[in-house]
C-alpha cells in the first residue's frame, strides 16, 4: 500500500504529467470561451424583449403586436445558443473527466481502480469527437436555465398589456377585441399564445425528467448528460 501511495500514477512520466497539466488548461480555456458565447446569446435575447417592451408600453395607444414578434427573435437566439450548447458541452465534459479521473486521485494519492480505462475513453473522443448530448437535450436546458424565464416575462408583459392600455378594461369581449390582429380574432389569438407556451413549458419539464433519469441510471461524467 506505501508503495502504491508513493507511486499514484506511475504509467505517466515527468513530460507527460507535464503535457496533461497543460491538456487539462486548455480544456478550460475552449470552455470558458464557449460559456461566455452561451452568455452573449442570452444577453441579446433579454436586450430584444427589453426593447420591445419599451415600444409595446411607451404609450397607452401603442399595440401589443411588438411582443409577439420579437418571439421570433428570441427563437433565432435559442437555436444558436442550444448549438453553442452542444459545443460548450465537450469541452466542459473532458475538463470534468480529467479532473474526476485524473486530479481527483493525484489529490488522494491514490492510484486510479480502473487505470487505462479512462485514458482510453478519453483518446477516443479526441479521435473520434462528437456531440455528447442531442440537440433537444441542449435546447431542454437552455429553455430551463434561461429562455422558459424570457418566455414568462414576454407572455405575462403581452396579457398585462391589453389589460391596462389603452385604457380600463370594460368588458371580456373588449379584451378580446384588443387581442385581435386585423382580421384575426382575439380568441384565436390568446388561444395561439397560451398553446405555446404551455408547450414549451411542457417540453421544459419532459426534459428536465429526462434528465434526472439519465442522472439517476447512469451517471457518466464523460457526457456530462
Amino acid at each position: 500500500m506505501a508503495e502504491a501511495d508513493d507511486e499514484p500514477f506511475e504509467s505517466f512520466s515527468n513530460a507527460e504529467l507535464g503535457a496533461m497539466a497543460h491538456l487539462y488548461r486548455g480544456e478550460i480555456y475552449r470552455s470558458t470561451i464557449w460559456r461566455t458565447r452561451l452568455d452573449a446569446t442570452t444577453n441579446w435575447a433579454v436586450v430584444s424583449l427589453g426593447l420591445a417592451l419599451s415600444i409595446t408600453y411607451a404609450d397607452p395607444a401603442a399595440s401589443s403586436l411588438p411582443l409577439l414578434l420579437v418571439t421570433f427573435l428570441i427563437m433565432v437566439f435559442l437555436y444558436l445558443e442550444s448549438r453553442r450548447y452542444r459545443y460548450f458541452n465537450v469541452w466542459r465534459a473532458r475538463a470534468r473527466w480529467l479532473e474526476i479521473n485524473f486530479y481527483a486521485p493525484l489529490l488522494r494519492r491514490q492510484k486510479h481502480p480502473e487505470e487505462g480505462k479512462w485514458q482510453d475513453r478519453l483518446a477516443l473522443d479526441y479521435e473520434r469527437p462528437e456531440h455528447h448530448i442531442s440537440f433537444s437535450r441542449a435546447l431542454g436546458r437552455r429553455l430551463r436555465r434561461n429562455y422558459l424565464w424570457i418566455f414568462s416575462v414576454q407572455f405575462l408583459a403581452y396579457i398585462g398589456k391589453n389589460i391596462i392600455h389603452p385604457g380600463h378594461l370594460e368588458s371580456r369581449a373588449e379584451f378580446f377585441s384588443r387581442l385581435s390582429i386585423g382580421a384575426v380574432p382575439g380568441e384565436a389569438v390568446l388561444s395561439t399564445v397560451i398553446t405555446a407556451y404551455v408547450g414549451v413549458s411542457g417540453f421544459t419539464l419532459f426534459m428536465y425528467l429526462q434528465d434526472k433519469k439519465r442522472f439517476r441510471e447512469s451517471p457518466n461524467p464523460i457526457s456530462m448528460g
